[in-house]
């Protein structure tokens, strides 16, 4: 009988669709790892996740087989056994699965029993729902391998410890939302410990997979409910983590508890994180942006320049005749500040082609809003253009409160590949940008000052599309709106019910209308990083077409 295991838990990234080299990582792992026993992956390592319709393909369920048998072979050295997340067929239903390799081949397999269906999350349109899972004996131990949902609910590690198992391998793909480190650990692990009595490992992987971004902090719970481990947010590692057998049941040893980061450092690496594997990803030699002298094109160029460093941030100043010396200066100044390259491309002279090119069709039209949006869409060319010409993935830069409103010109300052503060209301953006100023992000690339001139934090919010512009002309004072927008999108309350928290019905109401109207814009709008439980793309799914209100 074994009394004693060292377990290898690697807090990987992973590259979606990408299997051959998904295996490589996990092979490369495999010959660091030479002192474990067991080398327990996450969710999915080999396909990626969240795979969305990618793992209807035939193809690449033969592939991930392929793949499989390879790294099964590998195994025959009489190295570490490794437990695998991918795909497995069965009578013609596709499963999530966890798969044993020892010995050169596989010696067992586990299928997910709970399929999330909620919020990011639609597995059941992909995967059938695997029997209870019974533990896998590993040389004389009986290890329960909950994948990722099962361990959310009693059920399945309820059955495990039914069944005999010892301790809990739990692998996951546990994308990144504000205070869900503490939900993991502290309510969801913490909870399963106590009901079954048994110590649990929960590995999280790491990275941005599109919207999506996973920060690892992935830890061991002994059975009393103590941290043996803690390992760090957004890093890759592979840690060693030692099991003993006592008389009293299995634990795992002390290790190093890493310290995780807190908010608004943890969102402002979300950002960073999930904009930097997008862009690498996708093979783009950099980004360019529109740089307005405003608060939310800094912080986006700040961003970039962490996520990538600072010589890979195309800034380029877009004035027309609306913009001020006030704006003309920060711009300048924060790119100097961030030490990304800068460019100046007045829009005057397009602007005066359409006034020309339109003068008939508008002869009797009253100027509007339709010249403003004119801006914003030349604005948005000739970004793209610089984008086309030279290979740097054009960012947008409209923040959450913006975005929900319809504060924003589609094929203007919505075009572009990615937003890396879609989901960010406009005072967490000041929240950022002011913890930014202070702190250098301990992941980032960019300057150890400050990134933005303290004007451009203490100014009045202007698009700067008219005169004398603000956007208290036609948005409430984001103090007020965003906790209104919190209320209606968040938690889905109704027009009384955010009224009754001390707001005028008349406002909630006319936001309610705008947020409404608005869907048909964001659903052609970038993907950007989530942050919070409903995000504007996976979490949430409005019909365009809907009539519906509560005022």
């Amino acid at each position: 009988m074994t009394d004693a295991l060292t377990i290898a838990l690697a807090q990987l990234s992973q590259r979606m669709g990408d299997l051959a080299a998904n295996a490589d990582a996990m092979l490369n792992v495999r010959k660091q790892a030479t002192g474990a026993d067991l080398i327990l992956f996450p969710e999915l390592q080999l396909i990626g996740y969240p795979p969305e319709d990618l793992v209807l393909k035939p193809a690449l369920a033969e592939r991930a087989d392929a793949e499989l048998a390879r790294l099964a072979t590998a195994t025959a050295d009489g190295g570490p056994a490794m437990l695998v997340g991918t795909i497995r067929r069965h009578e013609g239903k596709l499963y999530n699965a966890m798969v044993l390799l020892e010995g050169g081949k596989i010696i067992a397999e586990r299928l997910k029993r709970e399929l999330p269906n909620y919020g990011t999350f639609d597995e059941k349109r992909l995967f059938a729902s695997g029997p209870l899972p019974d533990p896998i004996l590993f040389r004389g131990v009986r290890i329960g391998v909950p994948i990722c949902e099962d361990v959310w609910w009693p059920a399945v590690c309820a059955h495990l410890k039914d069944q005999g198992a010892e301790f809990l391998l739990t692998p996951n793909g546990s994308p990144y939302e504000i205070d869900k480190d503490d939900l993991r650990s502290t309510i969801v692990a913490a909870a399963r410990v106590r009901e079954t009595g048994l110590p649990m490992a929960y590995l999280n992987r790491v990275g941005g997979q599109d919207e999506l971004v996973f920060d690892g902090a992935s830890f061991v719970l002994n059975a009393d409910g103590s941290v043996a481990h803690q390992m760090a947010d957004w890093e890759e590692e592979v840690r060693l983590t030692r099991w003993v057998r006592a008389p009293s049941g299995w634990a795992c040893e002390s290790g190093k508890i890493a310290p995780l980061e807190p908010f608004p450092s943890d969102a402002y690496h979300a950002m960073m994180i999930g904009l930097r594997d997008y862009v690498n990803t996708n093979r783009f030699p950099g980004v360019v942006l529109g740089l307005s002298g405003g608060i939310d094109s800094a912080l986006c160029a700040a961003i970039a320049a962490d996520a990538l460093g600072p010589e890979r941030v195309w800034s380029v100043m877009l004035p027309s005749r609306f913009t001020g010396q006030e704006s003309l200066s920060d711009a300048t100044e924060c790119a100097a500040m961030i030490g990304c390259r800068l460019d100046t491309i007045p829009i005057a002279p397009a602007v005066g082609a359409f006034d020309a090119m339109l003068s008939d069709s508008f002869a009797d039209a009253q100027v509007d809003i339709t010249e403003e949006n004119i801006q914003s869409r030349i604005r948005g060319v000739t970004l793209m253009a610089l984008s086309n010409k030279f290979g740097p993935m054009l960012m947008t830069t409209g923040n959450k409160s913006e975005m929900s409103v319809g504060y924003a010109t589609i094929y203007g300052d919505m075009a572009g590949g990615y937003n890396p503060i879609k989901d960010a209301y406009k005072m967490t953006v000041f929240a950022l940008s002011r913890w930014r100023n202070a702190h250098k992000p301990r992941l980032g690339l960019g300057p150890d000052g400050p990134v933005m001139p303290e004007n451009i934090i203490t100014k009045p919010p202007s698009a700067e599309l008219r005169p004398d512009q603000k956007d208290s002309d036609s948005l409430p004072d984001y103090p007020e709106l965003d906790p209104i927008l919190l209320g209606l999108v968040e938690e889905e309350l109704s027009v009384d019910e955010v009224a009754a928290r001390g707001f005028d019905r008349d406002t909630v109401a006319r936001i309610e209308r705008l947020l409404c109207l608005a869907e048909y814009k964001r659903r052609q709008a970038p993907p950007g990083v989530k942050l919070g439980k409903r995000n504007f793309g996976r979490d949430r799914r409005y019909p365009i077409t809907n009539a519906f209100r509560t005022a």
